[in-house]
């Protein structure tokens, strides 16, 4: 067993998420895969488009015709005809002539280019006159410019979101293979902890992490399922752990990491087998009693009780784990950042890594960054927040003006 304070540093800890593997696999329709996590690279079949089409409505012509035109000078072009939506041309295009076509339309034979409608006038039925040129290629969208056949067009450990569902369509993928989304348990523990439903006696409080992780977990892409309230009591917690384990991929306990004579986590986790403690806290505040064990090869995890740390070291160390566990790939785990700058000075002690709460503001042509100070048990705090700051564990603290990265909460 790992000693209390023993604090593993927030990099190290991170290290550790090469030691989980992925989840198992399924194969899902193209319109559940919205957030889902690839699990397979997917190739185009065909080239996207198939076929040289106009992205502008007006006339389709060979680029050579136009040169040189212009309201005084104008290109004289004869029409050829005119392409239908969904029409494959039964004729082609040679120099001085045109064709009329809508957005979409498939370019005939010869036609390298596309005058927009509002830069040409009908003479007569059968010819125009050009007042601006056009170079080859410009207006249309030649075959395979955005997707070859063969390539390689999304890979494996890769998010889906809207644009990726939409490729996937282009391509006719009407169903493809996504990690499963990891289960993860929820365990609240604490014989001051009661159910929501309850009115809370003197000394009592209700139960708010369950609830702050379980969206948590749904945020990062993870199935949370709560297994209630355990009281301190050290039979009931290791029974409780070991159903957890075995019927999720990923187990969460809030309360019960410090070292109070009734913090039972860290002693069920020494006797459950197939467990190896890994951290016994963290170089982080607010969060520092966090555990983090590999048990029958799952992340698990004892949160602090209190639940702005809970939620803190949620966002800063457990997403990553369970994200690596959902398949996302390495190259995929950037967080979106936003940048401002502090409004005031903040101190902080060296040696740990110290997440502000701040929210945020414009002013002045500026985003800017407002620490909300207060304890780690005050959800209030959270609330009024906009996201984290994180102090480096070997500065002293942050200067006003000083520009920072916020992690949106």
């Amino acid at each position: 067993m790992k000693e209390f304070f023993k604090v593993t540093e927030l990099n190290q800890v991170l290290s550790y998420a090469d030691i989980f593997q992925p989840v198992e696999v399924e194969k899902v329709s193209v319109f559940d895969t919205f957030g889902r996590i690839l699990a397979e690279n997917v190739m185009a079949g065909e080239n996207i488009p198939n076929f040289n089409r106009s992205t502008m409505d007006g006339f389709a012509i060979r680029a050579s015709s136009s040169f040189g035109a212009s309201e005084a000078n104008p290109a004289y072009l004869e029409i050829k005809g005119a392409i239908g939506m969904g029409e494959v041309p039964e004729f082609s295009i040679g120099h001085g002539e045109a064709a009329r076509i809508a957005t979409g339309g498939m370019l005939p034979s010869g036609a390298d280019a596309v005058v927009m409608v509002e830069h040409a006038d009908f003479l007569d039925k059968v010819t125009i006159e050009a007042y601006k040129s056009v170079a080859p290629g410009q207006n249309v969208i030649i075959e395979g410019e955005d997707i070859q056949e063969s390539q390689e067009i999304l890979f494996s450990g890769q998010k889906i979101r809207p644009q990726e569902i939409g490729l996937l369509a282009a391509v006719g993928r009407q169903s493809v293979k996504v990690f499963k989304k990891p289960l993860v348990a929820i365990i609240s523990t604490g014989d001051e902890v009661v159910a929501i439903h309850e009115s809370p006696e003197p000394g009592q409080i209700r139960d708010i992490n369950t609830y702050t992780l379980y969206g948590q977990v749904l945020k990062a892409g993870g199935i949370p399922k709560p297994y209630g309230i355990v009281h301190d009591n050290y039979q009931s917690l290791y029974e409780i752990c070991q159903k957890a384990l075995h019927e999720t991929d990923m187990v969460l306990i809030s309360g019960g990491s410090s070292v109070g004579a009734r913090d039972f986590t860290i002693e069920v986790l020494s006797n459950m087998p197939e467990t190896e403690i890994l951290v016994h806290g963290i170089t982080i505040s607010p969060g520092k009693p966090t555990i983090l064990a590999n048990s029958a090869g799952k992340p698990f995890w004892g949160l602090p009780g209190h639940v702005v740390s809970a939620m803190v070291v949620f966002e800063a160390v457990t997403r990553f784990f369970l994200e690596k566990i959902a398949g996302l790939s390495l190259k995929y785990h950037q967080r979106f950042y936003y940048k401002a700058r502090m409004t005031r000075n903040i101190g902080s002690a060296q040696g740990r890594v110290e997440y502000i709460r701040v929210r945020l503001k414009e002013e002045n042509g500026g985003l800017w960054a407002e620490p909300i100070l207060g304890k780690s048990g005050l959800i209030r705090t959270m609330i009024e927040a906009d996201g984290l700051v994180a102090v480096d564990m070997n500065t002293e603290g942050l200067e006003k003006g000083e520009e920072v990265r916020v992690i949106p909460l």
